[in-house]
């Protein structure tokens, strides 16, 4: 059933990725060095989220923690389940590599958790940014900028959840009363409490090394978000940042769902529809997608599968060769 109502969705979506790939022809007319800071940008949101699993395990080899976040990623990538599947092959490698059992579900949970808390704190941080920003900001050379600053702001929001006990009530039972608008038969107080607990689990998770994992978590989401702006300003695009972030933040959402591996399609469909109403015009919205869904969703694959055969090999195929009669 799992694979019926994934072939259905990448029927449904093919025309939007075919209609991405059909603008690999104008690849040719962006600047070579573009894709290189494409692809240190998108390297440097992976090591973040490298060290905050490390920082999570409290040490550790970063090759393993590296190699098991690729080759996870790019399972959930090509394999029904998403995230899910990625969880699995990156779990598994993890416990093989020595770590505790109970401790890789524990540190993959509190990092899940922590990542994901900053995801829905984009939304929340965009609208003020989308109502206030200047209306002269419409250079995307002030995306990485932006990005730097929303980062400040997602650190210290986040120190203080983790810090203040009373503020945590405060927005856990705010949003209760929100999620009791949507849904009428939910307990706003289960959902406050449901909210303090995931708190404490991450806090506790983290605790003594609060700072470094939000650094860590910020700078995995908004260096990732800076390689979409690069990706933009390659191809000569001009639109507000917080616009930006706003397409952004709905392709992650995007990417969340399970019909299809890694979102393929529905990112695609979604983000250059919000890019052409963010200003950017259609040939630019989609060549720009093209270059950051290369470097954020191609390319990771082949690296995740070179990744678990050299993890495979250092683990193993030494030790067999030695022990071998």
């Amino acid at each position: 059933m799992g694979l019926l109502v994934t072939g259905i969705g990448l029927y449904v979506v093919a025309p939007s990725v075919l209609s991405v790939l059909d603008a690999w022809p104008s690849l040719g007319d962006v600047r070579p060095w573009w894709f290189a800071v494409v692809a240190v940008l998108q390297l440097t949101s992976f090591l973040c989220l490298w060290l905050l699993l490390r920082i999570a395990f409290g040490g550790g080899r970063l090759f393993d923690i590296a190699a098991s976040q690729l080759a996870g990623g790019a399972a959930g990538k090509v394999v029904p389940g998403g995230p899910a599947t990625g969880g699995v092959v990156q779990g598994g490698m993890l416990i093989r590599s020595g770590y505790p059992p109970r401790q890789v579900g524990a540190v993959l949970s509190a990092t899940g958790l922590l990542s994901t808390g900053v995801l829905l704190s984009l939304p929340v941080l965009v609208v003020p940014a989308i109502l206030l920003g200047p209306p002269l900001a419409r250079q995307l050379q002030l995306g990485l900028v932006f990005s730097l600053v929303l980062s400040v702001v997602i650190v210290a929001i986040g120190l203080a959840l983790l810090h203040w006990d009373g503020l945590v009530r405060v927005v856990a039972r705010v949003i209760g009363r929100a999620v009791h608008l949507v849904r009428r038969k939910s307990d706003p107080a289960a959902v406050a409490a449901a909210f303090v607990g995931e708190r404490d689990k991450v806090a506790a998770a983290f605790a003594g090394r609060w700072l470094r994992s939000l650094a860590s978590a910020a700078g995995n989401r908004m260096i990732d978000y800076a390689a979409l702006v690069a990706s933009l300003h390659a191809v000569g695009a001009t639109a507000r940042p917080s616009l930006v972030l706003l397409a952004y933040v709905v392709s992650l959402a995007l990417a969340m769902i399970p019909i299809t591996p890694g979102g393929l399609g529905f990112v695609e469909a979604g983000l250059t529809t919000l890019l052409v109403l963010a200003g950017i015009s259609t040939d630019q919205a989609v060549v720009g997608t093209l270059l950051y869904r290369l470097a954020s969703f191609w390319a990771p694959i082949p690296v995740g599968a070179l990744a678990w055969a050299w993890w495979r090999v250092r683990r193993f195929g030494f030790r067999r060769a030695v022990t071998s009669p």
